[in-house]
C-alpha cells in the first residue's frame, strides 16, 4: 500500500506511519508531497491520503488522523488507544490533556528538524512512538495488576513487568 500527506512531518504525520507500518501494512510506502499535489498523487499512484485537508483519515473535530486510522483499521489494541491520547493532545495544541504530549511534541520538533527529509524523520521517530507505546502498555499493565505489584520488591517488579511486557 501507498500512503500520500503533506510534507514537512510533525507529530501526527510521523505517528501515523509508525501505526500503519506496525498495525496495518509492515511494507507500506509513504509518499510526501506539498498539500496541492495530494490528489494528484493519490490518483496516479492509487495512493492513500492521510493528515490533509478534507481527507477521510485527516482531522475530525478534536480528533487528529492517527485517531481516524485506528477507527478506520478497527484497532483495538488497550496500548495504541491510550497512545492515541498523547498523539491528540500534542497535535491538536491540547497539551493539558496528556502530561507526555509537550515532550513528544518537542521530540518531533527535533527530528523534522535535523532529519534531510520526512523518510529520515519517519524513521527516527519510530524508536520514540515504540517507546510510547511500551509506555503506555507498561501503565496499562501497572493498573491491571497494583495489588500484586504493591507486594513484590524492585527486582521481582520489574521482572513480572517485563514479562508481561512482552506476552
Amino acid at each position: 500500500m501507498k500512503w500520500v500527506t503533506r510534507q514537512y512531518v510533525h507529530v501526527d504525520r510521523t505517528a501515523c506511519p509508525w501505526l500503519i507500518k506496525r498495525f496495518i501494512d509492515p511494507r507500506a510506502e509513504f509518499i510526501f508531497v506539498p498539500v496541492e499535489k495530494i490528489d494528484e498523487v493519490v490518483k496516479k499512484e492509487t495512493a492513500i491520503p492521510y493528515d490533509a485537508p478534507d481527507v477521510e483519515l485527516g482531522h475530525h473535530g478534536d480528533k487528529c488522523s492517527f485517531d481516524a486510522i485506528i477507527e478506520e483499521y478497527k484497532i483495538k489494541d488497550p496500548a495504541v488507544l491510550e497512545l492515541a491520547k498523547i498523539v491528540r493532545a500534542a497535535d491538536t495544541d491540547n497539551p493539558a490533556a496528556a502530561p507526555e504530549a509537550p515532550g513528544l511534541d518537542a521530540v518531533m520538533t527535533g527530528f523534522s528538524i535535523v532529519a534531510k527529509d520526512d523518510h529520515e524523520a519517519i524513521a527516527k521517530a519510530s524508536a520514540t512512538y515504540d517507546a510510547f507505546y511500551n509506555y503506555c502498555k507498561l501503565r496499562l499493565i501497572r493498573e491491571k495488576y497494583k495489588d500484586e505489584i504493591e507486594k513484590m520488591d524492585r527486582k521481582q517488579r520489574r521482572e513480572f513487568l517485563r514479562k508481561k511486557l512482552i506476552e
